[in-house]
């Protein structure tokens, strides 16, 4: 996943940067939620 700051805000966006996932307030909140859709992604594995 792709974390890119847009103005004020940290957007995540999938690995082809396609899709958006997501606008936060900070990068810590963006790598936050990145590792819990990487955890929920591989629960199963």
């Amino acid at each position: 996943m792709v974390i890119k700051k847009q103005g004020y805000k940290w957007i995540l966006y999938t690995k082809d940067g396609r899709k958006k996932l997501g606008e936060f307030r900070t990068k810590k909140d963006a790598l936050k939620r990145e590792r819990q859709i990487q955890f929920f992604k591989h629960i199963n594995k």
